[in-house]
């Protein structure tokens, strides 16, 4: 009888370990979904927005010398622009549905909805509301721990920003190298 609820205890043990390290993966896969859709949404607005207009930055107050500290930056890659983005690029999470890799059953957040009104291909994902209210609250989480670091890279252009946000900076996407690269 010892031996059986031994036995059985150690069941349950080995159940429970396997079932938190599989919620703790398919925490990790929304968080960094969330990332890269977060990326992806930052980088199409910003491709919205006209690059010849420029915003006035610096300190209006005149120097010593008569002169003052202002440049222009081009509005799009402004941090007052990429602050009011980010104010709303959650919001943009219920475009996206939930794709299972069957070879190594991580999941992975494409857009199902197109921005121009095409018709997409989503033959390969699920559409899932308790999906989307996940990804928008790991989306809208990530926005308010990691701003300061979102408005660096957007602030300047720089190449393969999901990779260095979300698996560098941010350690949100620990198996970034097994993504692939997807172009907007």
């Amino acid at each position: 009888m010892r031996e059986a609820a031994l036995l059985l205890t150690s069941c349950v043990v080995v159940c429970l370990l396997l079932g938190h390290s599989r919620a703790a993966r398919q925490g990790q896969d929304i968080r960094c979904g969330a990332c890269r859709a977060l990326v992806d949404e930052m980088d199409w607005a910003i491709s919205q927005v006209d690059p010849k207009k420029m915003i006035q930055t610096g300190s209006f107050r005149i120097n010593p010398d008569g002169s003052q500290s202002i440049r222009e930056v081009p509005l799009a890659r402004s941090e007052g622009n990429l602050l009011e983005l980010m104010e709303s690029v959650c919001d943009r999470m219920e475009d996206y549905g939930e794709r299972t890799d069957p070879s190594t059953n991580r999941k992975s957040y494409i857009r199902i909805k197109s921005r121009n009104g095409e018709a997409m291909d989503v033959s390969e994902a699920t559409f899932d509301s308790r999906v989307t209210s996940s990804l928008k609250f790991a989306c809208e989480t990530i926005a308010e721990h990691h701003e300061d670091e979102i408005i660096e890279f957007f602030a300047h252009e720089t190449d393969n920003v999901k990779d260095k946000l979300c698996s560098k900076r941010t350690d949100l996407c620990d198996h970034a190298l097994n993504i692939p690269h997807d172009e907007l």
